[in-house]
């Protein structure tokens, strides 16, 4: 993603530790894995639905919306406070 122009935000990383490290703490945010498996399980024209019980940081907020709109997927995820859809229009675009 990071080649696709995706930059890890990694200031909602709290631990104490380098910046690689950050990143890769990062990779593992349980949305992400989530979505993952969603895109490889799942038809391509369903929607993917995530739920968790857990708020969304803005990496996962920001990198959902990166795989959305690179994939055409529709996404949606529930969090404890809210809905949060990404639907990408890229073919407004075109």
């Amino acid at each position: 993603m990071e080649e696709g122009g995706y930059a890890p935000d990694t200031c909602w990383v709290l631990h104490d530790v380098d910046e690689e490290k950050k990143k890769q703490l990062l990779c593992c945010h349980s949305e992400k894995l989530a979505i993952v498996l969603g895109l490889i399980s799942t038809p391509p024209d369903t929607v993917l639905h995530i739920r968790k019980n857990l708020h969304m940081c803005g990496d996962c907020h920001a990198a959902t919306k990166f795989i959305s709109k690179l994939q055409w997927w529709e996404i949606v995820a529930r969090d404890t406070s809210c809905f949060h859809h990404f639907k990408d229009v890229m073919w407004l675009l075109l």
